[in-house]
């Protein structure tokens, strides 16, 4: 047997095993989604976000990216996160990111990896916004912790800074944005920051105006 066919034998068993517990599950679940959530995390495998929140199909909308990124010129993230938003409603927008990810880790240093460059240097610029804090821990691991941790924060002030969450907060006072971190060493999710619907942004500059609504 092939190794991909082990995944095709893996969702046969899974899809009767729901349907001996509940049949009537894939009927419900193929008209309609609702989820109350919108994950954004990082694409690396060990992070499978129905898993390490023990959650069911239906229930999370998915986005994935390298080091869990919100990037204003990014339409895949900005589709995703309109459609998540404006039709399914969510109620919450979770930024999740992971200790140890590599590609923090790769923004970090200097090496040319190609179009990837591009993407990371994101990441540089928010080690170039906390250069000073994060210089000043001696222990590289922890500094590339320090940097994933900011990152997430980053990454929820960048959501707050879309026109289409900032239209959401005014016309139904939600979602909620909360940045999390996991950890591979014990599985442990680690709330850090939340920003909830309507909160002020660091700066006027980035609010829009929707005295037309």
């Amino acid at each position: 047997m092939k190794d991909y066919e082990h995944l095709l034998l893996e969702n046969k068993a899974w899809a009767k095993e729901i349907l001996e517990t509940d049949p009537d599950f894939f009927n419900r679940l193929k008209d309609q989604q609702s989820p109350e959530y919108l994950w954004i995390g990082c694409s690396d495998s060990r992070v499978p976000p129905d898993r390490i929140t023990q959650t069911q199909p239906g229930q999370i909308f998915i986005h994935r990216n390298i080091a869990n990124m919100v990037v204003h010129t990014d339409l895949n993230l900005l589709s995703v996160l309109q459609y998540a938003v404006e039709v399914l409603k969510v109620k919450h927008i979770i930024v999740c990111g992971h200790y140890g990810c590599g590609g923090v880790k790769a923004a970090m240093g200097n090496a040319n990896l190609g179009i990837i460059n591009k993407w990371l240097r994101n990441i540089k610029d928010v080690y170039r916004f906390h250069q000073a804090e994060i210089d000043s821990i001696p222990n590289e691991k922890d500094r590339l912790n320090r940097l994933i941790e900011l990152n997430v924060v980053e990454q929820v002030h960048n959501l707050a800074k879309t026109s289409i969450v900032q239209h959401a907060w005014k016309t139904r006072n939600a979602p909620h944005i909360h940045g999390w971190v996991y950890d591979l060493g014990d599985g442990l999710i680690k709330t850090l920051f939340e920003l909830p619907a309507n909160t002020q942004l660091d700066h006027h500059i980035y609010e829009y105006d929707f005295t037309d609504l």
